[in-house]
C-alpha cells in the first residue's frame, strides 16, 4: 500500500475516533442530567454503543495496519 493511502486511512480513522468521542461526551452529559429512568437507560445504551463502536474502529484499524505490512 502506498504511503498516501496509509496517510488517508490514518486520517479517516482519526476523524472517526474524533466524531465518536464527541458523541460519547454528549451522551455521557445527557445521561448525567436526565432524571427519568427510561431516558437515562436509553442514554446509557447510547454510551455503551459508542464505546463498542470505538473498540470496533480500533480493532479495524489494527487489522488494516497489520495487513498493510504484508
Amino acid at each position: 500500500m502506498a504511503a498516501d493511502d496509509r496517510a488517508d486511512l490514518s486520517a479517516l480513522f482519526h476523524r472517526l475516533n474524533n466524531q465518536l468521542g464527541i458523541i460519547l461526551a454528549n451522551a455521557e452529559l445527557l445521561e448525567g442530567r436526565l432524571s427519568d429512568e427510561p431516558s437515562r437507560t436509553r442514554a446509557s445504551q447510547v454510551v455503551a454503543s459508542v464505546l463498542d463502536a470505538m473498540t470496533t474502529a480500533r480493532d479495524l484499524r489494527s487489522a488494516v495496519e497489520s495487513g498493510i505490512d504484508d
